[in-house]
């Protein structure tokens, strides 16, 4: 028997922050929609991050407008199971049209008609607009380099969970951000032998002079660059608010037991060669430091603002002997090292996605989300916008922005000319265009 058609005038995928902060902006505007997920809501917080992770932000911070963290404080950082209950009570409270347990798997421009035809896992669904929600955490990213080592486990991040799971033995960390540090501290501390490989990074105070690093980066306007600047593309943040939150400083990893080495290089056998640019590093993300510091201190005198000076918090540790000694080379096996973690990151995977949007490399072409393919969006994108983008407020507003859009082309599309108007007057009274009655045009679900 033929499998009837869902028909929806905009079909939003993935039920993560992006997904869920879309349908409530649809909602609002009136825009009839489906939001789908292949999963349950925010399925990644749950299942796809290592146990003891939280948020990276304050909880007054890292949320919707319209809903607190509720039994949380403020300053607080949500556990990942909080993050994806605040997310499925969130959906609930606006009634968000999600259907879990259903996966996209080609979306098609439709020719001679518009819209997309849409191939899932319970059916096909025609939609006048696609919004694709499904972040950038899509596929775990293991650069070339890596070898084949027997006597070496070797896993993602994103398999990580907790230092039970691992072998007895020493680890080696790839990647110094947020991810890369948090579990080479939590190694540490659960009496392994860490190797921590370091890379370019920024690395901002957890908080300075009473105020969190969120707060310092809204007043200096940083949340709203528009840009990343040339050359700072592939650099990351080494930020945690683990165990109640705290500045990163490797020298203070080091000197608790953390062996720092510089960007690993290559791999010969079991031998792994590092770039000798650990120092410079440090240094740049000391400097980076020490300037969100300056600006800060700046900022207070020029506005008069009562907050207490911290002088300490420029106070530098003594450079470990990791640091003036650097390891350039190390047989992992003699090392006892039988562990390779990869804080790598991720890369997106949109193989299913059959429309014009995207470039020779797969990456979305897209001006604040809205596509070069008329009718499709993306929302929940690092930089989407601007720098807070890739925050949960930020993918807030980011998706207001797409609703808007949305409905700006609804009423071009309704837009009716003087013989078409003349004819409505004979067949039935005209709608106003920008009334709330003219929603009715819009394709509902069937």
């Amino acid at each position: 028997m033929p499998v009837e058609t869902l028909q929806i005038d905009t079909l939003v995928i993935g039920a993560g922050q992006a997904g869920v902060a879309m349908s409530e902006h649809l909602s609002r505007q009136g825009v009839p929609h489906l939001v789908v997920e292949r999963n349950r809501i925010a399925e990644a917080w749950r299942t796809a991050r290592w146990d003891s992770l939280v948020a990276n932000g304050p909880a007054w911070h890292d949320r919707f407008p319209g809903l607190q963290f509720q039994g949380l404080d403020p300053d607080a950082f949500a556990t990942k199971d909080q993050v994806a209950d605040y997310f499925q009570t969130y959906a609930n409270t606006i009634n968000a049209p999600i259907r879990t347990g259903v996966e996209v798997r080609e979306v098609q421009r439709n020719v001679g008609r518009p819209g997309f035809s849409i191939e899932t896992s319970e059916g096909p669904i025609e939609a006048i607009h696609v919004v694709v929600a499904t972040g950038p955490f899509q596929r775990p990213v293991i650069p070339p380099i890596a070898a084949d080592m027997a006597q070496v486990t070797q896993m993602h991040s994103a398999q990580y969970r907790n230092p039970r799971q691992l072998a007895e033995g020493a680890v080696l960390v790839v990647g110094a951000g947020s991810s890369g540090v948090q579990i080479a501290d939590e190694l540490q501390r659960a009496g392994k032998q860490v190797y921590l490989s370091v890379g370019a990074h920024d690395r901002p105070p957890r908080a300075y002079r009473n105020r969190d690093f969120c707060w310092w980066l809204g007043v200096l306007g940083e949340w709203d660059a528009e840009a990343v600047q040339p050359g700072r593309e592939h650099v990351t943040i080494a930020v945690s608010g683990a165990r109640g939150g705290y500045t990163v400083d490797f020298r203070r990893l080091a000197h608790e037991g953390i062996t720092l080495v510089g960007l690993t290089k290559s791999f010969n056998g079991s031998v792994v060669t590092f770039e000798p640019n650990l120092a410079e590093n440090i240094a740049r993300g000391d400097e980076n430091y020490l300037a969100l510091l300056d600006a800060a201190d700046a900022y207070i005198a020029r506005n008069g603002l009562d907050l207490p000076p911290e002088p300490e918090a420029r106070r530098l540790l003594p450079d470990p002997h990791c640091l003036t000694h650097p390891i350039l080379e190390l047989d992992l096996v003699n090392a006892g090292v039988t562990t390779v973690i990869w804080a790598t990151g991720y890369s997106v995977d949109y193989s299913w996605l059959k429309v014009d949007a995207l470039d020779a490399n797969g990456k979305p072409r897209h001006q604040r989300g809205v596509s070069s393919e008329p009718g499709v969006y993306f929302v929940g994108l690092p930089w989407l916008s601007r720098r807070g983008s890739a925050f949960i407020w930020g993918v807030w507003h980011d998706a207001r922005h797409i609703a808007d859009h949305i409905v700006k082309q609804h009423t071009y599309l309704n837009y009716r000319d003087a013989s078409q108007r003349q004819n409505d007057d004979v067949q039935a009274p005209a709608l106003d265009s920008d009334s709330n009655s003219s929603k009715t045009s819009l394709m509902g679900v069937r």
